[in-house]
Order: structure tokens, then sequence, then C-alpha cells
């Protein structure tokens, strides 16, 4: 994931979307229950990744750690 990082986060759906770079037209892909991977069409470069069931997932939300089934790289 390359570019500006988002955090958006909708509570009445208890979706996490955490997305980096420009938008441009995805297709998503369910890696495990309630965890989507999003990729740009034409690169397969992966542009967010989504967690449903995001509060159940994380327990409290003092220290969040979710074990996600994709390897993130982020360099400066």
């Amino acid at each position: 994931m390359k570019g500006s990082m988002r955090v958006h986060y909708d509570e009445e759906g208890d979706f996490l979307e955490i997305s980096a770079g420009e938008p441009t037209e995805c297709s998503a892909d369910e890696v495990q229950p309630g965890i989507f991977v999003r990729k740009d069409e034409a690169t397969g470069e992966v542009k967010s990744i989504g967690v449903l069931g995001f509060k159940k997932r994380s327990g409290t939300l003092n220290d969040i750690e979710l074990n996600l089934p994709v390897k993130i790289s982020l360099t400066a």
C-alpha cells in the first residue's frame, strides 16, 4: 500500500477500513470471514483492508491488535 493512509470507521456497521493512495477501480476479496482486501484492478496493488465486526475482534479499543492475513510494508 503506497501513498497517504486513511482510516475510516463506520460505528453503525462496525466496519473499519484502512486505505492508502488515491482511489481507483478496485475489486474486493474476502480473505477470511469478515476480512476484505481491495486491489486495484489494473495493477493488483492492495488499496485497502476492511474489517467487519471490528469492535468484537479488537476487544478493548484502548490497545488494538488485529492479526490480519496480509503483510503490510510501510515506508517513509
